[in-house]
């Protein structure tokens, strides 16, 4: 897997699935080797999928799916290097195909070469302008290129608060602490999936001279969790949105870890000035996934779409969140995750 700024950024890699079925017209045999390729691909296991792609490659060398899906393996196994020729020679010979450019993007994304996935995204909804996945990842790119310009201006002028400002809020969007901040993160706790509770084992029968009053079902602490995370999160976008400072900041645990590694009360007054900024905010939260990793502990990451009338941006976003005197607040948080 890419394990750089692309997956950071919440870079998508194309699938097929807008590609021309004309151009895709094989023989039955072809179209079950590569379905198979497509499922072993998707478990993970790398050489029966590569096995079955060049099994086609061997007697149709320019099939564009088989290419594709080649290029889509080595991704996943981290052979950047022949990913990005295999993605690039495919957008040379089939230059109407929109999915080849976007994944070009991710991987020059992940090396850090922004403007070169940024061209690659344009010419992706140049030849395909209906391409949600290629537009969402243009902007993520964009933002990444204002972080860089604006941490520049703040390299040549650092009493510029609004360009502090403006920094501040595109890194928490898209992530990109500073390298001293980086060097100061630690390493993620392991988690573990929460399992769907089974259900109850039926209680032995009361003798009749003695009936048990009925008693409520007992609430399943990591379904309880899940829900009441969430919720929690619900209100944390909303108090953003409200631009209720106050409101917004109670979301956030004593043991909170800053981002950038610097005291909570320097946190606190960067996040206030963040939020008295724009004229208006709109933050809201979607596709959350809850992993409980205890009964008071939950890792959530989801979508976070935010606007004011001065930025817009949608990313993906990562959170700690702990369970403290009946109340879920964030312990920890990244972007991009």
């Amino acid at each position: 897997m890419l394990n750089s700024d692309a997956p950071r950024l919440g870079l998508r890699l194309a699938l097929f699935a807008l590609l021309s079925a004309a151009l895709f017209a094989a023989p039955a045999g072809h179209a079950d080797e590569l379905q198979d390729a497509t499922k072993f691909l998707k478990s993970g296991q790398h050489q029966q999928a590569m096995e079955r792609v060049n099994k086609v490659l061997a007697s149709k060398p320019r099939d564009p799916q088989a290419r594709f899906l080649k290029g889509l393996i080595y991704t996943e196994q981290g052979n950047t290097k022949d990913a990005l020729d295999v993605f690039t020679k495919l957008t040379q010979d089939y230059p109407e195909l929109p999915e080849p450019y976007n994944n070009l993007a991710v991987i020059y994304a992940s090396q850090g070469q922004y403007e070169k996935a940024r061209t690659a995204l344009e010419q992706s909804i140049r030849t395909h302008p209906s391409y949600a996945t290629a537009y969402e990842n243009l902007g993520d790119v964009y933002a990444k290129l204002a972080s860089q310009a604006y941490d520049k201006a703040l390299q040549l002028d650092s009493s510029n608060a609004g360009a502090q400002n403006k920094l501040s809020l595109v890194r928490e969007l898209v992530g990109g602490p500073s390298q001293v901040a980086a060097a100061r993160e630690s390493a993620k706790p392991p988690v573990v999936l929460a399992q769907k509770p089974a259900a109850p084992a039926p209680k032995a029968p009361v003798p009749a001279e003695k009936p048990a009053p009925a008693k409520p079902a007992a609430e399943t602490p990591t379904a309880n969790g899940s829900a009441e995370s969430v919720a929690a999160l619900d209100g944390w976008a909303e108090a953003w949105s409200k631009k209720d400072a106050d409101a917004y900041l109670a979301y956030y645990a004593k043991e909170f870890k800053t981002p950038g590694g610097e005291s909570r009360s320097d946190w606190e007054k960067a996040r206030r000035a963040r939020i008295a900024a724009p004229k208006s905010i709109s933050v809201s939260v979607t596709t959350p996934k809850v992993i409980m990793t205890g009964p008071n502990q939950a890792n959530v990451t989801f979508r976070q779409a935010y606007k004011s009338d001065v930025l817009k941006a949608n990313s993906s976003k990562s959170v700690v969140m702990t369970k403290s005197e009946g109340r879920w607040q964030i312990a920890q948080e990244k972007s991009g995750s």
